[in-house]
């Protein structure tokens, strides 16, 4: 295998053994913003490219002043602003943050918090598992392999999204629900 191969095959490995922490193991304490800053950037490892930032200070200021989370109490962000932060991080390059808004706001009106973020925890999961073992399935076929199935995951992801926003647009057209901002 090429050193190209060796490592996506290295990533692969971690990213299985990867769960997102369970809502009752967010830290029950506030955290300041360079203690978020640390908590996220060790929580979302994996998920960063080489030149790419999940998530800045500055970012956690706008989706603050947006209305996307809620504003921290005494600058402290609790567990609650963690689990919006994790999977703003997380779903922000396949839908736009006022998307990521209105569809979280609209999760929260009938369930939970803890059960919304513990859904989209098991979700992550399950997705992450199937992607890992197509990866491995295709590392040992060589870099063409890997190639065609990077292009099969793009695909499917821009079909995914597609159907994602579509029903998030027919969603928020309602009386009950507002017209979501567009960017």
């Amino acid at each position: 295998m090429s050193e190209a191969t060796d490592n996506i095959v290295s990533w692969v490995k971690k990213l299985k053994e990867y769960n997102m922490v369970e809502w009752d193991r967010l830290p029950e304490i506030y955290l300041y913003m360079d203690q978020v800053m640390t908590y996220m950037e060790k929580q979302l490892s994996l998920f960063g490219g080489k030149d790419s930032t999940l998530l800045t200070s500055s970012m956690i200021n706008n989706y603050v002043k947006d209305g996307v989370i809620p504003r921290p109490e005494q600058k402290k962000y609790s567990r609650e602003h963690l689990s919006m932060l994790m999977i703003i991080c997380l779903l922000k390059q396949v839908l736009s943050i006022p998307d990521l808004s209105w569809m979280m706001k609209f999760l929260l009106e009938d369930t939970p918090q803890n059960e919304m973020y513990d859904r989209f925890r098991e979700t992550q999961y399950a997705a992450l598992k199937e992607v890992c073992e197509r990866v491995e399935e295709a590392a040992p076929k060589g870099e063409a392999e890997l190639a065609r199935l990077a292009i099969e995951l793009s695909v499917e992801a821009s079909a995914r999204r597609t159907a994602a926003e579509r029903i998030l647009d027919e969603l928020s057209q309602g009386e009950k629900h507002p017209k979501r901002k567009k960017e």
